[in-house]
């Protein structure tokens, strides 16, 4: 079986790393993870990011990005700053569109960034939330709309969490697109609604044994990324536990 490592969505520990950025990351590399995504437009300079990843030997296996930040205004400079870090997944997590044919138009202009980026080596994706698998026009789910028209140049970062908690059926969504999931976040979620994201992985409603058996036979992924949101639980320790909570699954 090919080995998959494991990163952090660094959005989960957002608060720590702004305060701290080198002394969070430290702590993420002890605790066993081997990779981080970085989220939302840069609070350093590229060259520090950069400094941070060889102090601790983490590697940037990808960035959210603001849709803003992939317009030609400002590409060129994303993309300099996906180079400096040695990244090549660039993740747009949300997308503005309402109606089906909005979202086939996004998915039109993730084709067009997906071309645009392949020039640098780099890929471009879309990370999903719960609204675009529940129902709007006709029965079609946005999510559904979105992929039948995004090319197979797009990766598809499926959030287990936010899919779950729209009502989709995680291995069908899985399965409909195979070699699709390069980068895919495991957040976990519990069906039962006096839980739902207070849930850590292997406490939670994710069929977590047959979404890493896909991954590994048939979905392409090279990095698993841990994501985790509810402020109930301090947040470096939410993500140490459901690393934890993971391992018993890999």
């Amino acid at each position: 079986m090919t080995y998959i490592p494991v990163a952090l969505e660094m959005y989960s520990v957002r608060k720590d790393f702004s305060e701290n950025p080198l002394a969070t990351m430290k702590a993420i590399k002890a605790m066993g993870y081997e990779g981080v995504e970085f989220a939302g437009n840069p609070e350093f300079c590229p060259e520090f990011y950069a400094a941070l990843l060889k102090e601790t030997g983490l590697v940037c296996c990808g960035w959210h990005t603001p849709w803003e930040a992939v317009q030609e205004d400002r590409l060129e400079q994303t993309i300099k700053l996906n180079q400096a870090v040695g990244n090549r997944c660039v993740i747009v997590p949300y997308l503005a569109a309402s109606t089906n044919a909005e979202w086939a138009a996004m998915a039109a202009k993730m084709n067009a960034l997906a071309d645009k980026l392949a020039a640098f080596g780099m890929r471009c994706g879309y990370h999903n939330h719960s609204h675009e698998f529940k129902a709007a026009e006709d029965g079609k789910t946005p999510w559904k709309t979105y992929m039948d028209v995004c090319s197979d140049k797009v990766i598809m970062q499926l959030d287990t969490g936010n899919a779950l908690a729209g009502g989709a059926d995680l291995m069908a969504v899985l399965n409909a697109h195979p070699g699709r999931s390069l980068t895919i976040h495991l957040k976990p979620y519990s069906l039962d609604p006096a839980i739902g994201d207070k849930a850590l992985i292997g406490q939670d409603d994710c069929p977590w044994k047959d979404i890493i058996a896909f991954c590994h036979a048939k979905g392409g992924t090279e990095w698993f990324i841990i994501e985790y949101e509810c402020p109930e639980i301090p947040a470096m320790e939410a993500v140490k536990r459901c690393l934890d909570g993971l391992k018993a699954f890999l």
